[in-house]
């Protein structure tokens, strides 16, 4: 059985930072592309940043230069370091994964539960 599992969201200030986490069991995030996906209340479920392959990595425009995703495949987890919070960024963040390209949601094979994360003074 196939599980992702989020960690690391919360409330954080305006210009704060966090990491989240994505722990994979059952299947071996090396051999898939990886992405991070959000969904703030009223709106579509967007792509933030994927891995693709052996290192590619692609950012939605609103993100770019503040959120950084990598992959430990040694401890089968992937992260989103998140700089330079906007009360924008609030939404629920879900892991991804998917052996297609992941630029859109019906291209991922495996969800993680989500975890919320608030940008807030």
């Amino acid at each position: 059985q196939v599980q992702l599992v989020e960690s690391g969201g919360g409330l954080v200030q305006p210009g704060g930072s966090l990491r989240l986490s994505c722990a994979a069991s059952g299947i071996i995030l090396s051999n898939y592309n990886m992405g991070w996906y959000r969904q703030a209340p009223g709106k579509q479920r967007e792509l933030v940043a994927r891995s693709i392959g052996g290192g590619s990595t692609n950012y939605a425009d609103s993100v770019k230069g503040r959120f950084t995703i990598s992959r430990d495949n040694a401890k089968n987890t992937v992260y989103l370091q998140m700089n330079s919070l906007k009360p924008e960024d609030t939404a629920v963040y879900y892991c991804a994964a998917g052996l297609k390209y992941l630029r859109e949601t019906r291209e991922v094979d495996y969800w993680g539960q989500g975890t919320q994360v608030t940008v807030s003074s």
